[in-house]
């Protein structure tokens, strides 16, 4: 019996080191802050396509619970003023819209992501009554796509979104969908150990 008691013991003095601490092979450090730049072609589902410039922000929760790793904020801003196709010569639509994101982070050069956004939108066109031409509404928008690291912190970005502009000329919702091509900056830095 008292052989066994030394065993025992001598087993669990070896097995201490498996719980011991490991030094991480990276750290992140600075701000978990995103900007970009994009070019964005729209159907407008008014009338023709509508080409413009996109700039957005995200805020990610990346330093927080477990359950918020992927999670962030995002920012966008779009004015869709350039390149029609239709028949309206001073159709716009501007939108400004925030919500969630969530980044997959899996793939350390790919990160597939998919955002729900809230927002205002703006609309200049031209109607049968000639004081009705500015319109705001409010603007929800799925989307999604992905992120592919260009070159340190310089990520491209592929984006589609589908905006559901509510009770527009007789409550019928005005749909504009498009995709966003742009680069952004990431404010972290992966330091090597």
């Amino acid at each position: 019996m008292h052989l066994k008691s030394v065993l025992a013991i001598l087993f669990l003095t070896a097995s201490l080191p498996v719980f011991s601490q490991v030094v991480p092979s990276a750290t992140e450090v600075g701000l978990p802050l995103v900007v970009g730049v994009g070019f964005s072609d729209f159907y407008t589902d008014w009338n023709g396509r509508l080409d413009g410039v996109t700039l957005w922000a995200d805020w990610n929760f990346n330093h927080g619970p477990s359950f918020l790793q992927g999670f962030g904020i995002e920012v966008e801003g779009r004015d869709l003023n350039y390149g029609r196709t239709g028949s309206v010569p001073n159709l716009r639509q501007d939108t400004a819209e925030g919500g969630a994101i969530y980044t997959w982070r899996r793939y350390r050069n790919f990160h597939p992501y998919a955002k729900g956004l809230l927002g205002i939108g703006s609309i200049d066109f031209e109607h049968i009554t000639p004081t009705y031409s500015h319109d705001t509404r409010t603007v929800y928008a799925p989307g999604g796509g992905v992120e592919y690291r260009a070159w340190r912190n310089v990520w491209v970005r592929g984006d589609y979104e589908y905006q559901f502009w509510t009770d527009f000329f007789h409550h019928h919702a005005l749909n504009p969908q498009g995709f966003t091509v742009g680069a952004s900056y990431d404010f972290r830095h992966i330091h090597a150990r």
